[in-house]
């Protein structure tokens, strides 16, 4: 008599004959985690859902900038005061991101991503209307709280939705999300809040997340936390070297991007040429260029992901190197900041896959760990771009600056791939001993 088969949420998984967490690495097939079998309608309904959810984040944490002034003229404060509330959002990230990953380990993935898009979508009708300078603050701080989060474990249950050598491209089209609202939520959100008042794109963001949850609850398949999944457990993640060096990578990879574009404006104008009135087409270019990276980044990752890493932090490098130079012409510049777009997106769910990779059961924390610290990743590159110019150095300088940063990632990408081949020597000489 044959035991009978025990129930898994997402159906029978292909890759193994263990009963498997939905969203969870297998622990006897790490290289080949459990895939549900799902059609590939079912799987795009399910990605697109995720990326809806995406694309509310991208829209609200990107068009706070271009309504600053309606924002400090409607709640009576200066412009530099107001941009305080960029940096509340900011903190947000790095805080809920590893809270709410670890505090939500046992529930399951699809009742958490849908309470995150509601709470997310709450907390921007709050910044809608809010009253004041300092309940703008503390609503904007609330709203980034999801935002991490919500990708960490989106990411998850993405890569768990396909077979193994598609896991970065499915994580690729939950960030895509993201990068899609840089060409279309930005610019629509911005030109609402200029028109109509500014609480008018954070009320339209409120309803896109509602939207996503509605999306997430319709189309993404049940997916259970662990039942043994404790913060302990999660925390786990953090007792792991290799943990530790893909986020590392992270801030100082992606911060060599941050050091640039940060001060892609004055850049533009004053050594391209460009109007004030043309930046909003400069920076649908490079919206363009990192949903181009998004859609990238499954076909580079094909060759490992280390080496993928490490070839997208070296032509980050080339392009930051030589960035200062392009952006004295009109005819080389929009090349160079289309490319700025696609490099860092092929880079970022190459990753976020790693992460979950050598994370083990700590997957969810460490997934929505890697926005915070890109979080991290920003205000280091953009501070360190701003310390050159201070300095009296031109706006050619914080690209260098990133260059650096990038080959910095690269060191830190060799000294991982160096740790692995010990590890798995060690691993291979106990078993033979």
């Amino acid at each position: 008599m044959t035991a009978p088969v025990p129930h898994r949420p997402w159906g029978r998984f292909a890759a193994c004959d263990r009963s498997c967490q939905a969203g969870a690495v297998c622990p006897s097939c790490v290289e080949s985690s459990c895939v549900p079998s799902l059609s590939s309608v079912s799987v795009g309904r399910a990605l697109v859902s995720l990326a809806i959810g995406g694309f509310a984040i991208g829209t609200t944490e990107f068009v706070t900038m271009g309504i600053l002034p309606e924002i400090a003229h409607g709640v009576s404060v200066d412009i530099p005061t107001a941009g305080s509330i960029v940096s509340a959002y900011a903190l947000g990230v790095v805080v809920g991101a590893p809270a709410i990953a670890m505090v939500g380990a046992r529930v399951p993935r699809r009742v958490l991503l849908i309470g995150l898009m509601v709470a997310f979508a709450v907390f921007n009708a709050a910044s809608a209307f809010a009253p004041n300078y300092g309940t703008l603050l503390a609503a904007r701080f609330l709203a980034g709280l999801p935002h991490g989060a919500y990708f960490g474990i989106a990411s998850v249950v993405a890569s768990a939705l396909v077979p193994p050598a598609r896991r970065t491209w499915a994580t690729s089209m939950v960030l895509a999300g993201l990068t899609v609202a840089n060409i279309v939520g930005v610019p629509v959100a911005t030109a609402l809040g200029q028109r109509l008042g500014w609480g008018w794109p954070y009320g339209l963001v409120a309803v896109i997340a509602l939207l996503a949850a509605a999306a997430v609850w319709c189309f993404v398949p049940e997916a259970g936390g662990s039942a043994e999944a404790t913060i302990g457990s999660e925390l786990s993640a953090l007792r792991r070297p290799q943990v530790w060096l893909a986020l590392l990578i992270g801030i100082v990879g992606f911060g060599g991007m941050f050091s640039t574009f940060s001060y892609i404006t004055p850049t533009m104008t004053t050594l391209a040429g460009f109007s004030t009135a043309a930046i909003p087409w400069v920076l649908i270019v490079y919206g363009i260029g990192m949903t181009t990276g998004a859609f990238l980044a499954g076909p580079v990752s094909r060759v490992g992901l280390l080496r993928g890493i490490f070839l997208s932090l070296a032509a980050i490098a080339a392009l930051l190197s030589v960035f200062g130079y392009a952006a004295h012409s009109r005819l080389t510049a929009l090349p160079a900041v289309f490319l700025l777009g696609v490099l860092p997106s092929i880079l970022v769910p190459m990753l976020q896959t790693r992460l979950m990779d050598v994370a083990h059961e700590g997957q969810a924390l460490a997934a929505a760990l890697n926005h915070s610290t890109l979080n991290i990743a920003n205000a280091v590159g953009a501070w360190l771009g701003g310390l050159v110019l201070a300095g009296g150095l031109g706006y050619e300088w914080p690209s260098r600056v990133g260059a650096f940063l990038a080959l910095a990632g690269i060191g830190v990408t060799l000294a991982s791939a160096a740790l692995g081949r010990h590890t798995a020597r060690s691993a291979a000489r106990l078993q033979t001993s």
